[in-house]
Formats: structure tokens, sequence, C-alpha cells
């Protein structure tokens, strides 16, 4: 049997995109839940609500980050295989700015969810009390605000600025735009990867203030990288059933989809076992408690589940290369690691507040679902009215005929 022949870009069949009426709805259904969940925690003083908020939030606010982070990834190692794939990865970058809404609640909630606004309140002991103290030029509310701005607006004003070269090479192509796509990319890549790695300390590091871990932020940037790739192996396996990209993306683009998983599933593996080695070898007083409070009865039978679930479930199945030529078991492994990746940043937040075991609460799929919904109606306007391939990309053919080296 003769081999399909390969599509040109003169072949494509591709119109704006119109799709996603049904996310945008379900959208608005989510700003619901995530008012209600907002309002509940603000009005009534709920930590739960607070802390299944912050859940929901750092969950969903990491795969913006690391979206920004993977396109940037693209272009500074002047990736041409993935020209195909590039445009829902814009979207999903450019989505970053709905956060800067998004984290006000956990502003407005500060006193409830973090113990070093008014330690004094906490029952910390006399040393613990001097160390927070000393942290104060740098954990104090007003100082906490405006990093995490920055955080946000930052990273998605490179996303923006990168989408809107890209759409500009839609009208006028050439070379100059997409180098300095690149440029750019290579240039300001360090400075995303540091604000996601202090959004990881500020958001999550800092629920336990006498805690600290300098391979935090890589942990939490592993576990949303990952997320992130999931979410693209999903959309692109859904878009090209709706004929998307017009035929242009074929199996081999899924494949490295799938291997770039395989790759950050053991990347976050490796640095979750760093970091629980270097702390338990060197039983430091300040850093031990974290892992103390997960290995007591109630917790640490879910760190064993994530020690499967996020490692060696998904790892066996992406060692297929069947599964992972396979769009449709690709995208249903992808669903498990974004799954499994909530119940990690669950399990980096709620053992503060529940300390003695798992506590089951109302707004935590609500915040969850609520916040997800919001953020890929977000993406999923973003990309509304765009081609959602870039059709004059210089490197779109090369990208068409991409076989696996």
């Amino acid at each position: 049997m003769s081999s399909p022949a390969t599509p040109t870009v003169s072949s494509l069949k591709i119109d704006p995109f119109s799709g996603g009426s049904k996310w945008l709805m379900l959208g608005g259904v989510g700003a619901v839940l995530t008012v209600i969940t907002a309002l509940v925690a603000i009005f009534t003083g709920s930590r739960d609500a607070y802390y299944s908020y912050l859940t929901a939030f750092a969950y969903w606010a990491g795969i913006g980050f690391a979206s920004v982070l993977l396109l940037m990834i693209f272009h500074a190692t002047h990736a041409r295989w993935m020209t195909i794939l590039r445009r829902p990865v814009e979207a999903m970058a450019s989505a970053m700015w709905i956060f800067v809404i998004l984290v006000i609640p956990i502003w407005i909630g500060m006193k409830e969810i973090y113990t070093w606004v008014e330690p004094a309140a906490a029952g910390f002991s006399k040393e613990a009390l001097a160390k927070i103290a000393h942290k104060a030029p740098y954990l104090n509310v007003k100082f906490f605000i405006v990093r995490s701005i920055l955080f946000i607006v930052f990273s998605w004003l490179v996303a923006r600025r990168l989408y809107g070269l890209s759409r500009r090479q839609d009208k006028e192509g050439g070379t100059d735009l997409l180098s300095r796509q690149r440029r750019m990319s290579a240039g300001l890549l360090p400075f995303v990867s540091l604000a996601i790695t202090f959004a990881g300390f500020d958001w999550l590091m800092s629920l336990n203030p006498t805690w600290y871990s300098t391979i935090f932020g890589v942990y939490y940037f592993a576990g949303s990288f990952v997320s992130a790739l999931s979410i693209l192996a999903i959309v692109t396996w859904h878009g090209n059933r709706k004929n998307v990209f017009g035929g242009g993306m074929n199996i081999e683009h899924t494949h490295s989809i799938g291997k770039l998983m395989l790759a950050f599933i053991c990347f976050w593996t490796y640095i979750a076992f760093s970091q629980l080695l270097l702390i338990w070898i060197a039983g430091l007083p300040e850093e031990t408690p974290f892992y103390i409070t997960r290995f007591k009865d109630g917790w640490w039978q879910l760190g064993v589940f994530l020690i499967f679930g996020h490692f060696f479930f998904p790892f066996g199945l992406l060692l297929s290369r069947s599964l992972k030529r396979n769009p449709q078991r690709l995208a249903g492994a992808a669903f498990w690691i974004l799954l499994i990746h909530y119940i990690d940043i669950y399990w980096l937040v709620m053992p503060t507040l529940y300390p003695d075991g798992i506590s089951v609460h109302w707004s935590q799929p609500v915040a969850f679902i609520g916040i997800g919904l919001v953020s890929i109606a977000t993406a999923i306007w973003a990309l509304r009215g765009r081609m959602p391939v870039p059709m004059r990309d210089p490197y779109l053919a090369e990208s068409l005929r991409y076989r696996q080296p």
C-alpha cells in the first residue's frame, strides 16, 4: 500500500477559526463558578474555599506560564517541525492575561491563606517568628501583590508580542518577523523561567514560611510543562478530527508531542526525587517538616499514589511507540496526566490546611472546573477569527513534510 501524499501549503484548505462556541458558553459557566467560590471565600472567610481557589489557580496559571515557555522554546531552538502546531500554543500562551483578574481573590484572602501575613496569631515559636521577620522585606503583602502582577503581566506581554508578530506574518510573510520572534524568545526565555519559578515560591512554597527548597520552582515548572504538552496533545487530536489543520498535521507530529510528554514525565520525577533526597539527607529542621507532614497517615497514601500515577503509569504508557502514534490514545494519556497534576498541586497545598489527612470540600471541584473553563474559553477567544495555522511561515512546508529522524 502506498503512503498518502504529503500535503503542500497550497493544498491546505484552511479557513479562519470559527469553532469553540460551546467552550465560550462554558466559559461563562466557569466564570459563575469561579465567582461563587471567590465570594463564599471572601464573605465567609472560609479557609477551605480559599485553599481550593489557590489550588485551582496555581494549577491553571502554571499551565499558562508553561505554554508561554513552550512557545518560546520552540522559537529559541528554531524548531521547524511544530510550525503546523504553533497557533494553538500561541492561543494558550495569550490567555495569560486572565490570571491578572483571577489572582485578585488570593490577594483579598492572604490573611486566611498565608500565615506569614500575621505570624504572631499563627502560633509560631520564637525562633520561627524571628525567621519570618527576617524574610519580611520579601514576604510582605504589598510586594507579594506587585510580584504577582509583574510575573503574570510580563509573561502575557511576551506571549502577546509573539502572537502579534505571528499574526503579522500571516499578512506579510517573509523571514524577518520569524527571526524577530526567535531572537525575542531566546533573549527573554530566562526571565519568563524566573517568573514561573518565583511564582511557585510565592503562591505555593510560602504557605510554609519557614520552609524553603531551591528546587521547588523547577518542580512546579516541570509538572506545569508536561500538563501544557498534554493539553496540546488533546487540542491537536480534537482539532485534527475537525480538520482545523486542513490535513496538514500528520502522525509524526503526534509522535513528537508524545516523546516530549515522556521526557518531561521523567524530568518531573527526577526533580521530585532530588528534592526529597536532598532535604531528607540534610535533615535540617526548617526543611524536613514539609515532608514529615506529608508522610503522616492520611497523606502518605496520596504521596505513594503520585509516585505510581505521576511516573510509573504514564511512563509505561508513553514508552509505547504505537500509543504515541495514536492521537486518540495519546489524548487519553494526556487526560490522565492533567488529572494527576491537579492531585500533585493538591498534595502541595492542602496539607497546610489539613495536616491530619485528606479532606474533601465542595469548593475544590467547583474552583478547579470554574477557573479551568474560564482559562480555556480565554484561549479559544484568542484564536477566534484567526488562521489556525501560520500559513505564511517560511518553514510551514518543511513542517508538513516532517518525518521522525
